[in-house]
């Protein structure tokens, strides 16, 4: 009897020790844009948003980033709009376009800060990216527009997002005849897109 009670006692205590022990889940991917005005780090939602959080991880990992441009940026009032970089449909650089993640179905919405993918139609997303300056619900799925697929967040180097946001726009600049007033007059450039390692 004494001896079963020591084996209970022993094993109870041997819980704790085993949970302690157990892997921990691992961390959701990080991201280092080498940027010509500073580093900015976004962490990826993985599980959360796996399509269009892979579809960036691919553009990362075959270095299709490297020297393209922050080439939008849309001010609204002091700390808020948006900065937009990518590909610019060039076709040495694209993958084909990724099934649409609406934020209804991930749960990663427009927070300050947020990374996401512009798009025409729902699917038609490749390689172009933007980065929340303030908060923007107006971006995410509401019950008459599948909004626009967040899948992370800057954690660090928002200071740089700022500042490319509030960087001089051409009054005459376009790109193929669209966003006028919205072209840098000196555009950002990513030097590279890293995997960080924890």
């Amino acid at each position: 009897m004494m001896r079963g009670l020591l084996v209970l006692i022993l094993g109870l205590l041997a819980v704790p020790a085993m949970a302690q022990t157990a892997p921990t889940p691992s961390p959701n991917p990080r991201v280092a844009l080498e940027t010509t005005a500073g580093r900015i780090i976004v962490e990826v939602e993985a599980a959360k948003a796996p399509i269009t959080a892979r579809n960036f991880l691919r553009y990362v990992a075959a270095k299709r980033l490297d020297g393209i441009l922050f080439y939008r940026t849309v001010k609204v009032q002091d700390r808020f709009g948006f900065v937009q970089f990518g590909v610019q449909n060039a076709p040495a650089r694209m993958y084909p376009p990724i099934k649409h993640e609406p934020t209804s179905e991930t749960g990663v919405t427009h927070v300050d800060g947020a990374i996401s993918m512009p798009r025409l139609a729902p699917g038609t997303a490749r390689g172009e990216f933007t980065i929340s300056v303030g908060a923007q619900p107006s971006f995410d799925a509401s019950a008459s527009d599948l909004g626009y697929a967040a899948f992370g967040r800057v954690v660090e180097g928002m200071d740089v997002v700022v500042k490319i946001l509030d960087g001089a726009i051409s009054p005459t600049k376009t790109l193929q005849g669209s966003f006028k007033g919205e072209v840098p007059a000196a555009p950002v450039k990513v030097l590279s897109a890293r995997l960080v390692t924890p």
